[in-house]
């Protein structure tokens, strides 16, 4: 662990903490500090401050960067199916019911937990209990997703991301019948301002956009391709609720009363294109739909035979 210390002049003051600290490491971006505060805590005039507090003049930080290898999560041989590898990155077709990453009641049994058993070359942008996670699907989500091996190759892949261009395709059973054969849902995301668990619909929340199409149409159901050109928290399911169709089995946005015995929401990412960081090729990654998917599927279409 190494240990830092700083005093804030004029110029910084109403700075948040997590961007003035941010400022003193380049080679650090501001999620990395934000991470390392949000687990590690960081202290102002000897009292620890949330990555949110607004410094003042001739406050007095002390923060600590762990070194990349010491990691709180432990790891564990479990199986995960890798699509692809190099010194860069590692593509993985997540299972329906893994976490990602570890968070509180989900310590072990992560795919980070397996993938430091898999290597131990995994970027530490993202925090201690976070590395190599460029961005997240939902432990009911299956499917795709990549995972940075060094810094760089994070940094590289985070601004596919922020500029929108990583291309991310998924299928979604939902409720209900749509009418329209393609669609564009344009509505700001945040924390529900009840239901914390939730995400919804908020007039002043972050950008969020997803592209639908309806590849097939059932009896009381419609088999839709979502195309994310944001990437926020439950986007495809909130977004899909907010329009009169949520997703079949989603416990959270879903119908209360369920036809099928499902483990959540019938989601999967089916594909998943980058640049990538070092070859600077486009390269593009495929996951079968699985068979717990398939099931339901079949189901409904023998409904209208």
């Amino acid at each position: 662990m190494e240990h830092f210390k700083f005093k804030v002049e004029e110029l910084e003051k109403n700075m948040r903490i997590d961007v003035f600290i941010s400022t003193k490491f380049k080679d650090k971006s501001r999620s990395y500090i934000k991470g390392i505060i949000d687990e590690l805590g960081v202290t102002v005039n000897g009292r620890d401050k949330k990555s949110n507090y607004k410094l003042k003049i001739d406050d007095e930080i002390s923060f600590a960067i762990p070194e990349n290898r010491e990691l709180d999560v432990e790891a564990e041989k479990i199986d995960i199916d890798i699509l692809y590898e190099d010194s860069d990155v590692i593509v993985v077709d997540k299972q329906q019911g893994m976490v990602v990453h570890p968070a509180p009641g989900n310590y072990t049994g992560t795919l980070v937990n397996a993938l430091l058993y898999h290597c131990k070359d995994l970027s530490g942008i993202n925090g201690i209990n976070r590395p190599g996670i460029v961005h997240r699907i939902d432990k009911d989500t299956s499917g795709v997703l990549v995972v940075a091996k060094n810094d760089k190759s994070h940094k590289f892949l985070a601004e596919q991301l922020k500029e929108h261009s990583m291309n991310r395709i998924y299928l979604a059973l939902v409720e209900g019948i749509i009418k329209v054969d393609e669609g564009t849902i344009d509505a700001p995301l945040g924390r529900h301002p009840v239901e914390r668990i939730k995400i919804s619909i908020v007039k002043n929340g972050r950008e969020a956009v997803t592209h639908y199409k309806v590849i097939e149409r059932f009896k009381n159901n419609t088999l839709v391709e979502c195309k994310l050109e944001t990437g926020r928290t439950h986007q495809i399911r909130v977004h899909m609720a907010h329009i009169g169709h949520p997703l079949v089995g989603d416990p959270l946005y879903g119908y209360k009363k369920q036809r099928f015995n499902l483990k959540g929401q019938m989601l999967h990412a089916k594909k998943l294109g980058f640049i990538h960081p070092t070859s600077k090729v486009y390269m593009e990654f495929e996951s079968s739909i699985p068979d717990y998917f398939n099931r339901i599927i079949d189901i409904l279409r023998n409904e209208l035979k």
